[in-house]
């Protein structure tokens, strides 16, 4: 064979392996193209900051066209603040004032749950997120995170304890984990909790609003405006990321966080996601790494309630992360859960975050980490939605402050 035949040769099997590795890109990506409209935010927002990358705020709008259906179970409960599923299909709910309920899908709502331990409800305090044992079939056991008051302040707080067998009591209370960093304030203790693959809790920290802790989210030696990852037994989980400085705390998972209060694993990867409360702009959606640090508040998208620059004004900095996606004007952002349901197939995957300030749902969808549609459901009920997640017959439920609970599922 000569070497022109050679060469030609050549040319051919790279051209086959390029376009080899373009099919299997395409392959790879199996999502349909997502048809579009204007954002759904109209107003105007209150910085002039440029997003880091295109589709990271103002994304295009998007609408559900299966047809679904709401309906109001229970409008009797006293400001929830968490609600999940348990194996059976009832619903455990936390009230603030610091008390759980449990709440049929009929609208049944049992009495007080007695035996958790005091909380501080004052502010944004109470009896905050909170989620079942993975075998919670098997043994009744509970965790959840409220404001505990202690010598020196107020701190987040995580407990657990096992669900009596008449349903009546939390038995063998235990406080398993406690910021180390009290103050007086009773603003932004964060407060949601799940259980990550690795049967390991994370636990989201605030940094408690004032701008004396407002730092601390940037500090390794306090776990302030963070997100913690802890055994069942609340010590530092084995394999936890390693920071850099002297006296890092070991329970450590993210830093640089100001008022997280959503938590949900995606489906597919296993990752964890994050909501967290901006100051006047700059909500955020954040993907966490372990050891990463999220910016506040260093960097941020948002401005001090008074219109002041917050620190050198600035959205990006090297070692710092971005938000996946950002929202000027803000939605005040709690819980959220990622829907794997089949009422709605149009929703697989697509997260819904709890909106206060705006009173509605949030609906994102996300494709390759990136937001790439947002629609807002719920929005003329005029309600400041709280938390909401998946029930085990495949419908979402919300509450909201006002002490409603909605079923959303298809017509």
């Amino acid at each position: 064979m000569n070497a022109k035949y050679i060469f030609c040769f050549l040319i051919g099997l790279t051209l086959a392996a390029s376009c080899s590795d373009d099919a299997k890109e395409k392959d790879d990506d199996n999502d349909p193209p997502l048809i579009t409209g204007d954002p759904v935010e109209t107003g105007h927002p209150n910085t002039d900051y440029e997003p880091a990358f295109v589709g990271q705020t103002r994304i295009g709008s998007v609408t559900t066209t299966t047809v679904w259906k709401k309906e109001i179970i229970t409008s009797s409960l006293s400001s929830p603040w968490g609600v999940v599923s348990l194996p059976d299909g009832r619903l455990l709910v936390t009230q603030k004032g610091g008390t759980m309920r449990i709440v049929t899908l009929a609208g049944v709502v049992s009495a007080a749950i007695t035996g958790i331990p005091a909380v501080n409800a004052s502010g944004q305090g109470g009896l905050l997120g909170l989620c079942p044992d993975p075998a919670f079939a098997s043994n009744r056991m509970v965790y959840w995170v409220f404001a505990q008051s202690i010598t020196g302040g107020n701190i987040t707080a995580v407990a657990k304890g096992k669900l009596s067998n008449d349903e009546t009591t939390i038995e063998d209370a235990d406080v398993i984990y406690q910021s180390n960093t009290p103050h007086s304030s009773t603003l932004h203790y964060g407060g949601r909790i799940l259980f990550d693959e690795s049967g390991n809790l994370i636990v989201s920290t605030g940094e408690r609003s004032v701008l004396e802790t407002r730092p601390l989210a940037q500090s390794v030696t306090s776990s302030l405006g963070k997100t913690i990852r802890i055994t069942k037994d609340g010590d530092p989980a084995p394999g936890n990321p390693t920071f850099s400085g002297a006296g890092a705390l070991p329970e450590l998972y993210t830093i640089g966080h100001r008022n997280p209060q959503g938590l949900a694993l995606h489906p597919v990867t296993g990752d964890v996601w994050l909501g967290e409360h901006g100051p006047q702009g700059g909500d955020e959606l954040n993907r966490l790494e372990p050891g990463k640090n999220y910016g506040w508040p260093v960097i941020t998208y948002g401005e001090e309630y008074s219109g002041a620059t917050i620190g050198a004004g600035i959205q990006q900095q090297e070692g710092m992360e971005q938000p996946v996606y950002y929202w000027d004007p803000v939605v005040a952002p709690s819980g959220m859960t990622f829907y794997t349901g089949d009422h709605v197939p149009e929703w697989e995957n697509n997260l819904f975050m709890t909106s206060l300030s705006l009173t509605h749902i949030v609906r994102l969808v996300i494709q390759n980490n990136k937001v790439v549609g947002e629609e807002r459901l719920l929005a003329s009920e005029g309600q400041r939605f709280r938390d909401i997640t998946q029930g085990e017959d495949g419908a979402l439920y919300a509450i909201t402050d006002a002490g409603r609970l909605y079923r959303i599922e298809k017509e």
